[in-house]
């Protein structure tokens, strides 16, 4: 039954999808941490949610226009019920924002590999990670990612390396020129400082360390599949894989970075966990297997997510 819905790319799985996000974001909020907003703040949740509803389509967009996966809606699916593991994301309003332009960052560099205008799209991958730096300062760790993509389709081009100096330049003058219209100059020296957040109380805590040690190690065992299923396909294919879990891992990184109970950069993790389920499922031959292992990827998160209000 799942597949039969998820198994296409119809109208009807974003309904689904953003309904129940839509929902979810609000159940969460108002009664999983119960959270009193006045009028402008509600504002401000508001936009913050479509923000993230909007970032369903961007993650769609991403994995179809690169042929990342099948003619599907597995990964906005697998995104959404990672949300649904992990409900405190979505009371963290940098992770969700950051996390938006961190897709528009990996949506061109994962459009590097077909050769055509690659200092644009370097450019135009550093200046998103940038801007998300603006709501995680470590988010500029993904400039690695950066480097990591020019290294592997064009390094030997000195001009494509010095792009991402370009970008930092523009953003600089950019951000520092609303400054200081908006008299704030301080804002970058108070915000860039680089400080490590870690919370022992988050890792001594048995709920939070184990999903965390769980997810990491589920992901890792999807990536050694994922790397073995593609031997034999193109290299394309293989090197994308590849960001995708340097992306993964640099979210893990600033997950560690910054472990409070404010700050939940786990979200950064999802589209590359949820691009490697979407090819575990797809590789799965047998269609009643298949069926089984979706109805558990649904069913596990629901039962993770009670245990948390249980608890709560």
């Amino acid at each position: 039954m799942i597949s039969s819905i998820f198994g296409k790319t119809k109208p009807i799985n974003y309904i689904i999808v953003l309904t129940f996000s839509f929902l979810f974001y609000w159940l969460v909020h108002f009664i999983l941490y119960q959270r009193i907003y006045g009028p402008e703040q509600i504002i401000g949740q508001v936009l913050v949610l479509a923000v993230l509803l909007f970032s369903f389509f961007v993650v769609n967009f991403i994995v179809k226009r690169n042929k990342m996966t099948g003619t599907n809606s597995y990964t906005i699916l697998f995104f959404a019920m990672l949300m649904v593991i992990f409900p405190e994301v979505l009371t963290d309003n940098n992770a969700v924002l950051a996390n938006f332009l961190l897709l528009l960052a990996i949506r061109r560099l994962i459009s590097m590999r077909s050769l055509k205008n690659l200092k644009l799209k370097i450019f135009d991958a550093s200046l998103w990670i940038m801007f998300a730096s603006i709501f995680y300062d470590w988010a500029l760790l993904y400039m690695l990612v950066v480097f990591i993509a020019i290294y592997i389709y064009e390094p030997k081009s000195f001009d494509n390396w010095l792009v991402p100096f370009a970008a930092g330049f523009v953003m600089f003058m950019i951000s520092y020129s609303f400054l200081i219209l908006t008299n704030n100059q301080e804002f970058l020296i108070d915000h860039y400082q680089f400080s490590i957040a870690l919370n022992a109380d988050y890792y001594l805590n048995w709920g939070s360390s184990s999903k965390l040690i769980v997810y990491t190690l589920f992901f890792f065992i999807l990536t050694i599949f994922a790397f073995l299923k593609l031997g034999k396909s193109g290299v394309g294919k293989i090197v994308t894989t590849r960001l995708v879990v340097f992306s993964f891992i640099i979210g893990l990184a600033l997950n560690v970075l910054l472990s409070t109970n404010d700050l939940h950069p786990i979200l950064l993790t999802f589209f590359p966990a949820a691009v490697l389920m979407t090819n575990y499922v797809e590789s799965i031959k047998r269609e009643n297997m298949r069926e089984i292992i979706l109805m558990f990827s649904i069913f596990i998160p629901f039962i993770v997510f009670l245990s948390i209000m249980i608890v709560k």
